[in-house]
């Protein structure tokens, strides 16, 4: 597939909102939403505070640790977030009858545990 050509998928729950765009959307609840929002905010602010480190010339190994916490929340947002994926969005392509999310699924796990 061609870079500029979007793959479109039939994924009953993660449907695009209404607009043929080619693009898939999720539906998570606004407690999951506002999780990983909250999540993503205190890791911005953590990646901020790392640049400022490097800035001001900071010990690396302090450094190295700021950056080893921001992975660890930035793995917890990905678990949380494949744990909602695979309790809706791949629960209810299976019951319809598409095994090729498993697939699809494999590939994300796969590249997460690189």
């Amino acid at each position: 597939m061609k870079p500029e050509e979007k793959q479109v998928h039939s994924c009953p729950v993660c449907q695009s909102s209404g607009e043929d765009t080619g693009e898939r959307t999720s539906h998570h609840d606004d407690k999951t939403i506002k999780e990983l929002v909250t999540r993503m905010n205190r890791i911005e602010g953590q990646i901020r505070g790392i640049k400022g480190m490097i800035e001001r010339h900071v010990y690396c190994d302090d450094i190295l640790n700021q950056i080893s916490s921001a992975q660890s929340a930035l793995d917890g947002a990905s678990r949380l977030l494949l744990e909602k994926h695979m309790k809706s969005c791949v629960r209810e392509q299976l019951q319809d009858g598409d095994e090729q999310v498993i697939d699809e699924v494999l590939k994300t796990i796969f590249r997460m545990i690189r």
